[in-house]
């Protein structure tokens, strides 16, 4: 990596300014899945068994009223740090001021301090998320060094990535940022062949880039998820009641000449007949209960919607996937949160799981897919799985990200 990491610092007796992405999932007061929070612990270790001090921060959520602040404090995520870790984490519910500085200047080394989510900044004027210049620099104040661990945010230039390290000597990035830089910037730039795309998910519209940039390196590009029915249209096939984006059908028209065969896209689908009045109720369980059929996509049905790739479609990429070297995969092949639906999905996640096993460089680039890998047992069966839904997506769109070009160069 051509940036200063953490090993490059001596962080002995220093306060040691760690931005993390704890922006997990919180219901009722609880966390429901603690991966980002783990996956920050070789960078927080690291400092503390080196004889640093630890002053951690991150955003959690959005926050927009009084009552997001309430939900979206990140106190019981320095809980649930301090039973991971092993040892006391001061929590400061403050993100500036006496308190803070106080319980700063009051620290071992080898201690921990969180401090309260940086989000809630940005309840009077966005000084967080627009990178407030004096804000910026009162939390570069707080530390000696600063070590940016949160890819998650990367492609936004925050005050609490960004802005700190305008006024900081030195900004290194932690394991964790290091890895996703390595690995998704080593897919991108320099993959070994051949070189698989997989895209699937909602939106075409979310991925345009994505797919342009990928044309240009991979191999191959397989389509799915309710992607692949815009794709359908342009080729003037029925989708029924499925996703379809029709903005931006003349758009993956133009990708399928341009692509020269090197898309991929479904041979038949799984579709369902939902009741309309039960999906407004509660679409999950509105599909849940639906009768099912699987189609050649050239007969998809008018009234019906398709919510998962076939079996002869799971034959094909997993024929089409024989031999890479390096796979990319962001977002999933169906609607993967319904377990009749999720078969195409987990195919995926068992082709890439062997590829793995035979030396290819195996990548889920965050987001919905990552959950879905994670939830169904894949977690260790990947090369890498990103902690950044939206950064991931922009490098592999060929983006320059802020928060990494905002690292200090070796």
């Amino acid at each position: 990596m051509s940036k200063l990491v953490i090993t490059d610092l001596n962080v002995k007796g220093k306060k040691v300014l760690v931005r993390v992405d704890f922006n997990v999932p919180i219901k009722g007061g609880v966390i429901t899945d603690d991966n980002r929070i783990v996956q920050a612990l070789p960078t927080i270790k690291y400092v503390v068994d080196n004889g640093g001090k630890a002053i951690l921060f991150s955003h959690l959520g959005r926050i927009k009223t009084e009552e997001d602040k309430a939900k979206n404090t990140l106190k019981p995520v320095a809980k649930r740090l301090e039973e991971l870790v092993g040892k006391p984490v001061t929590f400061v519910p403050e993100t500036r001021g006496e308190a803070l500085e106080n319980a700063i200047n009051q620290m071992k080394d080898g201690d921990i301090v969180m401090f309260e989510n940086t989000r809630f900044e940005d309840l009077n004027g966005k000084k967080e998320s627009g990178n407030d210049p004096e804000l910026g620099k009162y939390w570069a104040s707080l530390g000696d060094v600063f070590v940016n661990d949160a890819f998650g945010t990367a492609h936004r230039a925050h005050a609490s990535n960004s802005g700190i390290s305008a006024n900081i000597e030195k900004t290194a990035a932690g394991f964790l940022m290091q890895k996703e830089v390595e690995f998704i910037g080593g897919a991108v730039d320099n993959p070994k062949h051949p070189f698989v795309a997989i895209l699937g998910g909602a939106k075409v519209s979310d991925k345009i880039s994505v797919i342009e940039n990928l044309l240009k390196k991979a191999d191959k590009i397989m389509i799915c998820g309710a992607m692949a029915y815009t794709f359908f249209k342009a080729q003037g096939l029925e989708v029924g009641e499925s996703k379809c984006e029709l903005d931006f059908v003349d758009y993956a028209k133009d990708m399928l000449a341009k692509a020269n065969g090197k898309i991929v896209l479904p041979v038949d689908v799984v579709e369902a007949k939902p009741d309309p009045l039960k999906v407004a109720e509660n679409f999950f369980g509105a599909i849940d209960e639906a009768p099912t059929k699987v189609v050649d996509v050239k007969h998809i049905d008018k009234d019906w919607q398709g919510l998962d790739c076939g079996p002869e479609t799971i034959k094909l990429f997993a024929k089409e996937l024989e031999g890479a070297k390096t796979v990319v995969w962001n977002g999933p092949a169906g609607v993967f949160e319904v377990e009749k639906f999720a078969v195409g999905t987990k195919a995926i996640c068992e082709t890439l799981a062997g590829l793995k096993e035979k030396g290819a460089i195996t990548i889920i680039g965050g987001g919905d897919s990552a959950a879905a890998a994670i939830s169904m047992g894949y977690q260790d069966k990947f090369s890498h799985i990103s902690t950044g839904g939206g950064a991931s997506l922009e490098y592999l769109e060929g983006k320059v990200l802020p928060g990494v070009a905002a690292i200090t160069d070796k």
